[in-house]
């Protein structure tokens, strides 16, 4: 199927996908715990009939159920060397039920293993996993492809750059959204989007999780930064448990009502996820099949992407400004720091640019003395780790620029291509694989232009040139090409004209290197900020500038309300207010210095500081933690402990209160996933060095066994190795028995270890029911300690009705909750 003939479906109304497979067939008798896939090619027919009842229900595209088909996932059977066969069987038999009358999806999900540098899968593995896969289902003849249930956009990246470069057919991305609208791993519905679209998905959308009503935010939210066709394929509502069985209540009639009101939010294809059976899909296509979806808004946004946020650029809209600070060049303490291999100074400078207001931060690793590629690599881990700003690739190395933009989670800047012949060619067509805006370098083959006439004919040839590889204007931001006003009078003017004749004529934004402007000028600092303001005001979009020089940060918020710009005013107070207190704390820090040099204390209020504050220096410990800086952190104690600090108390007063402010912001969602993790990394790694050292009181008791699990049937486990690894830092003694665990070895396990607490973990509605059985296990044992229960599909009702002592929505609150039980 081409793109085109997918177009053609969408042209004739709403597109109906199929209903839940795994919930219906094990209707049909599928036992939990075992291979779908095997189960399926076994019971061929089952699969056949459920099909042929979707499709004669009014699906239009029906999944083949290669959903788990991949190598990783198939070794937990002992089945990867049958993927070819497997794979191949799976889709014959959905061509053999759809015939005519409906297309065949590929379909493919998360491997289950984590991504480095939270795991140890790095992403070309990732891509080499799911080409395998993609290869089989499309020499077996699927119609177009669906990447679904995805938690990581980055491992929703790896799937569709693993297709794409196996073959040219339409895919289908679906990502599936916690209660509080992101995925598990922080990405908002609107990031989503963004870097799935620019990077060639057909359609892109949201699948499981929630009944329909509860996706009509989500929807609504892609729909506004979507120029592609929204898909939504809900549950038939949230699971319920009645007697031993878990039931989805949302009626068809229900399902299909909710339906249309997704095809009102901006859905252009609908289907059904877990719980949903033929009824339910007749019922919905009955209701849809009449209504027009909208077409998506007209025009593109001009938006950057990180994996937790969107960046909207608006040539009328705020100023922004790219930290240019990591980069090597003439800083020698950097330069250094790269060629030790240590990225310490980029983290830092990462987090400073954006607590100073930079909207993009510019990563360029071009030094000598080491390998660019790798540390470039190394460098878009680690910042994307500490900041979630969108980032400016900066680089004038093809094969580093390619290698670059492979792995950044978002839809990066490029920085940037020039007019010269080997540039744009090589450059055009790997920034556009990627999905890339990028700074259009109006410099030619024959250097840079002389006059300004000349410098807006070679700009007009290379945007020819974009245009031509498929590039709209809201892809492009030009550079301007600052010369320093010392040399050529008329820069500055020049300027101006470019960045007018940009946003008036062309419609394109516009950046420039600032500071070139003053290049051998005394007082520099004010020569920029009056050519900042000016240029502003002639349409400059952006500048790449360091964000910790006040007056021009402060200048260009000044600029942005004289220029009435919305929410402007409010803008400048909060940057005044910013600047103010920076000052304050510039002062305050001064001052100590100076006492400390004369030999007295630091610690009462300083000159100008309010009497009575409780406010008390930041350790670096503690700080390291909320960072999640693992390799400074033993280095940090050592030097608290030279302090005279013993270690239980650098446990107790900073590491604690450490990761329970973690707890805290991942709460507030201002942390996600990635810091979660790196901040519970940090903290073992503390407490592994420091425990030794702590010399334990005669008959003090030791802390509480917990035994952790994923239940029988379930092979998920990455909530669970978190809450093991936050239970850890806390003091527990954690046995983690993995994944697919019985319910009489979890029980038989906490019997003999004296475990206070066992505690559950299951993704699936198909899996959860089994953590009644350890429930009856533990009763019919005698085991009297507590037990908790967690995942994805699980609830706190569900939680009361099995019986259970407790539910944790995550790892930070399972902590909380262990606490509370032990208390």
């Amino acid at each position: 199927m081409t793109n085109e003939a997918f177009q053609r479906l969408l042209d004739r109304g709403v597109v109906v996908l199929d209903g839940a497979t795994g919930t219906n067939l094990q209707q049909a008798g599928m036992p939990i715990g075992v291979c779908p896939e095997q189960w399926i090619l076994e019971n061929r027919q089952v699969m056949i009939d459920l099909q042929r009842k979707f499709i004669e229900a009014g699906t239009d595209i029906v999944y083949a159920p290669t959903f788990t088909g991949n190598r990783l996932k198939l070794a937990e059977y002992g089945l990867d060397q049958d993927l070819k066969a497997i794979n191949e069987g799976l889709v014959a038999i959905s061509k053999e039920a759809a015939g005519d009358k409906a297309l065949v999806a590929g379909d493919m999900t998360m491997t289950g293993r984590q991504l480095y540098p939270m795991g140890d899968l790095t992403f070309e593995e990732l891509v080499t996993v799911y080409k395998e896969q993609a290869k089989v289902l499309y020499e077996a003849g699927v119609d177009l492809f669906v990447v679904e249930t995805m938690m990581s956009l980055q491992e929703t990246r790896a799937c569709v750059l693993a297709i794409k470069e196996v073959c040219d057919l339409p895919i289908m991305a679906t990502l599936t959204f916690e209660k509080d609208g992101r995925t598990l791993y922080g990405t908002p519905p609107e990031a989503a989007v963004v870097v799935l679209e620019h990077l060639g998905v057909a359609a892109v959308g949201l699948n499981c999780s929630t009944g329909p009503a509860d996706m009509v935010d989500t929807v609504r939210t892609m729909y506004d930064y979507a120029n592609i066709p929204i898909i939504a394929k809900p549950n038939a509502g949230l699971p319920e448990l009645e007697g031993d069985k878990t039931v989805y209540k949302t009626t068809p009639e229900e399902f299909a009502q909710d339906g249309c009101l997704l095809i009102e939010a901006g859905a252009h294809i609908v289907g059904g996820c877990c719980g949903t059976t033929p009824a339910h899909m007749k019922a919905l296509a009955d209701a849809v099949k009449g209504l027009t979806p909208k077409v998506p808004k007209a025009g593109h946004h001009r938006v950057l992407a990180s994996e937790r946020q969107v960046l909207d650029i608006h040539l009328d809209g705020d100023f922004q400004v790219i930290g240019e600070r990591i980069n090597p060049t003439g800083k020698k303490k950097l330069q250094a720091e790269l060629r030790a291999g240590k990225l310490d100074l980029v983290r830092s400078m990462a987090r400073e640019q954006e607590r100073y207001g930079a909207s993009i931060l510019d990563v360029n690793m071009g030094t000598n003395g080491i390998d660019e590629k790798e540390m470039m690599l190394k460098a878009i881990y680690e910042v994307t780790g500490v900041s979630g700003l969108p980032l400016s690739i900066d680089t004038s190395s093809p094969e580093i620029m390619e290698a670059a933009l492979r792995i950044y989670p978002g839809r990066a800047l490029v920085n940037s291509i020039s007019c010269e012949t080997e540039k744009y060619e090589t450059l055009l067509p790997v920034v556009k694989k990627y999905g890339a805006m990028f700074i259009a370098l109006p410099v030619s083959d024959e250097g840079i232009p002389k006059t300004l006439a000349e410098k807006h004919a070679v700009l007009d040839e290379l945007l020819n040139h974009a245009y031509d590889a498929g590039f709209k204007p809201e892809d492009i931001v030009v550079d301007a090409l600052v010369a320093t006003v010392g040399a050529a009078p008329t820069a500055a003017l020049d300027c101006m004209a470019t960045f007018s004749h940009c946003k008036n004529d062309l419609g394109l934004a516009t950046v420039c290197g600032l500071s070139n402007i003053s290049f051998g000028l005394p007082d520099r600092m004010y020569v920029n900020a009056a050519f900042l303001s000016m240029a502003i005001a002639s349409g400059l979009t952006m500048a790449i500038a360091n964000p910790s020089q006040d007056l021009l940060m402060n200048t260009a918020a000044a600029a942005n309300m004289l220029m009435n710009r919305e929410g402007s005013d409010l803008g400048y107070i909060r940057r005044m207010q910013y600047f103010d207190k920076k000052e304050a704390e510039a002062k305050r820090k001064q001052e100590a210095e100076l006492l400390a040099r004369h030999g007295e204390s630091a610690t009462a209020a300083s000159p100008g500081e309010s009497e009575g504050t409780d406010e008390k220096p930041v350790s670096p410990v503690y700080q390291a933690v909320l960072d999640g800086e693992k390799e400074a952190i033993v280095a940090l104690a050592q030097a608290e402990m030279a302090k005279g600090t013993a270690p239980g108390a650098i446990i107790d007063e900073q590491l604690i209160p450490a990761i329970t402010e973690v707890g805290n912001l991942y709460d507030k969602q201002i942390y996600f996933l990635p810091q979660l993790i790196a901040s519970a990394n940090t903290m073992e790694t503390a407490i592994a060095y420091l425990e030794p050292l702590i010399k334990k009181a005669p008959g003090q008791a030791e802390m509480a066994t917990v035994i952790i699990a994923t239940v029988e049937g379930d092979v998920h486990d990455i909530g669970k190795n978190l809450v093991g690894l936050m239970l850890r830092n806390y003091g527990y003694k954690v046995i983690d028995l993995g994944k697919d665990v019985p319910a009489g070895k979890i029980i038989e396990t906490a019997l003999c270890q004296k475990a206070s607490v066992v505690g559950l973990s299951a993704l699936m509605t198909t899996t959860m029911m089994h953590m009644k059985d350890v429930i009856a296990e533990a009763a019919d044992r005698h085991y009297d300690g507590k037990i908790i229960i967690g995942g994805a599909a699980v609830t706190p009702s569900f939680s009361d009705e099995i019986g259970a002592d407790g539910y944790s929505k995550d790892a930070a609150d399972c902590v909380k909750l262990v606490s509370r039980l032990l208390s």
